[in-house]
This record gives C-alpha cells, sequence and structure tokens, in this order.
C-alpha cells in the first residue's frame, strides 16, 4: 500500500522528470498552507517574513500577498535597500546593526529610501559610526529600531540561556538608550524588537532525546514567564521617549505564544514557510514540509548503499548531525556516520537503498530554510506534479549578502 511519502516521491519525480540534478524545488502547495497557518497562529497581529529564511524575491511576495502578512526583515541593510528599490516591500527592518558604510551612505542620501528602511542598534557605537558616513544635516531623519537582549539570566546571571545578541537587557538600559537615540539628531526611535531564540529556535521535542526534551521545555517555561514582564516593562520605558509604530517579536517557533504578549504589536516568521528539518522537533506546531532538493544517485558501492552526486549542503550553527540535510525520499535511507553529507558524494545507507538505480533521484530535506537558497540559482515551483514556474533565488539574481 502506497503511503504518504510514496506519493509525495512519485509527485515530485513526475514533476521534475524533464530535469538533471541537482535542483531544489519549493510545493507551492504546501507554501501556501504555512503561510496560512503562521498567520492563524498570531492572533491577528501581522506577520513580517524573516527573509534570510526565504531567499527569493517571487516567494517573499508571495507570503505578503497572504492576509496578515505585512513588512520584511532583512538579514542585512544592502539585502534591505535592494529589496526596497525592487519594489518587494516598502517596509524592510533590518535584523541586526550594519558596518556597511557604502549602503548607510545610500540609504542617508535618498529620503524615500530612508523612509522605507528601518536600522536596528543596541548602542551608541552604531549611531557614531552612522554620522562619520554622513552628518545629521546632510541626510533625511533615519529610522531606528532598539533590540532588546531576550536571553535568559537565572541564578543572578551566572546562566545564560538563549543567544548573545544585544547588551541592552533590562528595562533600565532600554530607556536609557531610547533616552539616547531620541536625543540624537538625525534619527528617530520607531521600534523596538527582541528575538526569544531560546523559545522560537529551539525545538523542545528533539528526536529521540525525551530527557533532553522535558529540560528544554522547563527551561522555556522559566524563560518565557521572565520575558513576558521584562519586555513589558522595556516597552513602557522605551514608550515614555519615543511613539513606537511597532514592538516586534518571535519566530517561527513561537509565533502563538509571542503574539499573545501584550507589549508586542507584530511577530516574525520565516522557516515555517520551507518547513525544513530542525522545525520537526516543535511539539507545538509543525510546518509541512514544503522545500526540497534531490541528488542524483551515480554509483552503488556495495549491498545496502548507493551513492549520490553532491549534498553536502549543511547548516549554520553548532558543528552537529542536527545540522546536516536529511535524505527524505524515499523513506528508509541514512546518512553514513563516518563520511556524513559530502562536499563531492554523499553515501546512503538503508532498506530503501537495494530498490535506487544509477539515476534515480534522492529527495533531500535542509536542515534549515532559506541556506538552501545558497547552493542553487533557482527554485522550481510545483503544484501536483507539475513545475509551475521557476523564480531566481537571492544568488540567481547574483547576490550573496552574507
Amino acid at each position: 500500500m502506497a503511503t504518504d511519502s510514496d506519493t509525495l516521491r512519485e509527485r515530485l519525480d513526475r514533476a521534475t522528470a524533464h530535469l538533471d540534478p541537482p535542483y531544489a524545488v519549493v510545493d507551492l502547495t504546501a507554501f501556501d498552507t504555512n503561510a496560512a497557518a503562521l498567520a492563524g497562529r498570531s492572533g491577528g497581529k501581522p506577520v513580517r517574513v524573516a527573509s534570510k529564511s526565504v531567499r527569493a524575491r517571487a516567494l517573499i511576495t508571495r507570503a505578503l500577498d497572504r492576509p496578515g502578512w505585512a513588512g520584511v526583515m532583512a538579514f542585512t541593510l544592502p539585502e534591505a535597500i535592494w529589496l526596497v528599490r525592487a519594489g518587494t516591500t516598502g517596509d524592510a527592518l533590518v535584523a541586526y546593526p550594519t558596518a556597511d558604510r557604502r549602503a548607510l551612505a545610500e540609504l542617508a542620501a535618498d529620503p524615500a529610501l530612508a523612509a522605507a528602511v528601518t536600522l536596528m542598534v543596541d548602542g551608541t557605537e552604531q549611531l557614531d559610526l552612522v554620522d562619520t558616513v554622513c552628518a545629521p544635516d546632510r541626510r533625511p531623519e533615519l529610522r531606528v529600531c532598539l533590540d532588546l537582549d531576550a536571553s535568559w539570566r537565572p541564578l543572578g546571571g551566572r546562566v545564560h540561556v538563549g543567544v548573545r545578541r544585544s547588551p541592552v537587557h533590562s528595562a533600565r538600559a532600554a530607556g536609557a538608550l531610547a533616552t539616547t537615540v531620541a536625543a540624537r539628531p538625525g534619527f528617530r526611535l520607531v521600534g523596538l524588537m527582541s528575538y526569544e531564540a531560546q523559545i522560537a529556535g529551539l525545538g523542545d521535542a528533539p528526536p529521540g532525546r525525551a530527557a533532553l526534551g522535558a529540560a528544554i521545555r522547563i527551561a522555556q517555561r522559566g524563560s518565557w514567564r521572565e520575558l513576558l514582564a521584562r519586555r513589558g516593562a522595556a516597552v513602557a520605558a522605551v514608550r515614555e521617549h519615543a511613539d513606537l509604530e511597532f514592538v516586534n517579536g518571535g519566530g517561527t517557533g513561537s509565533v502563538a505564544a509571542t503574539s499573545a504578549d501584550p507589549a508586542v504589536t507584530e511577530v516574525t516568521a520565516g522557516s515555517g514557510l520551507y518547513g525544513p528539518t530542525l522545525f520537526d522537533a516543535y511539539r507545538a506546531w509543525r510546518p509541512t514540509p514544503a522545500a526540497f532538493f534531490a541528488c542524483a544517485v551515480v554509483r552503488r558501492p556495495g549491498p545496502g548503499l548507493v551513492t549520490v552526486l553532491g549534498g553536502g549542503w549543511t547548516a549554520s550553527g553548532p558543528a552537529e548531525r542536527s545540522r546536516l540535510p536529511r535524505p527524505w525520499l524515499p523513506a528508509g535511507l541514512t546518512l553514513v556516520g563516518t563520511e556524513g553529507a559530502g562536499e563531492v558524494q554523499t553515501p546512503l545507507a538503508g532498506p530503501a537503498a537495494a530498490g535506487l538505480r544509477v539515476g534515480d533521484r534522492v529527495w533531500f530535506r535542509h536542515a534549515k530554510a532559506g541556506e538552501l537558497c545558497e547552493h542553487v540559482n533557482e527554485l522550481h515551483l510545483v503544484e501536483g506534479d507539475e513545475v509551475v514556474g521557476v523564480v531566481p533565488t537571492y544568488r540567481g539574481e547574483g547576490h550573496a549578502f552574507l
């Protein structure tokens, strides 16, 4: 009896029979289902597209065209400028501070661009850098968002749970920085952001690791209680100095929880549109896998083994197995521990290997979302068992922002 995975494999194979691997596809039905689910989980608050998790302008636009989605969270200033100039968005929040002098000069020279792009800051040094590029009296006001660190630091700060981002951690520090920004000519404070990576970006049900999952859930509950109070206090402190247009928070793994925070006015999501493997480890909501890449079987080195050409599209983060691509279809294939996902060849073992011949496709899922697009120039858009379009990735349009 055919399984759902068998049906998906047959459908993808039929749709792409005319293509030679390696190539990447996005299943539009799954993409749209994920987009609707994320918007539905946001409690009516707008969802901002995290562009780093998509990296294809046509698909960013597709998400923005759906109800509940508004604005882009870019990962670099040059990318934000490009997206605005290309007409992809008129509202680009740069998620990280920038030291790109050329991009800052371009932003400061164009009032329309300055009105569409918001810079991220977490200290006065970043403001000083902007002023060295273009003095306040020679540019339009530049929009600024404060980055509030969302990590949890229990036991008096002796333990750090979360990523290491902004030095602005307390409500008092946020208020102090807001005071400084509000008093600086040439800047306008319009937003506050906090990304709770230890909740939004950490799966609470890692496969086969029940004890670790339980520990993660305990830490996430403690972190959430602390952040809820601290973020509310920080927003109140910042609002004493600026009329904030938005308070941004969250990510794919915390859309529902973050949107329930009364201090937050919008949430961000992006990875959930593609549904990479890291999000298989979440209990609250798991996106439907929508993005895949195919590699061709090129040899059979021994019983129970096949080798595909390429496949070593590993993801950023700690160097561990969770960052490796996962052979997905046909079901029943695994990476070989001594080789993993190889630069030029990837051997695969498992029961499904016996049924594969040279020239067959093996479908993989990437561990993270947008990083898949750094390996291909285009994405083949599939509906049913047909390719209904081909769109360029950032790489395909000649851009590699990071």
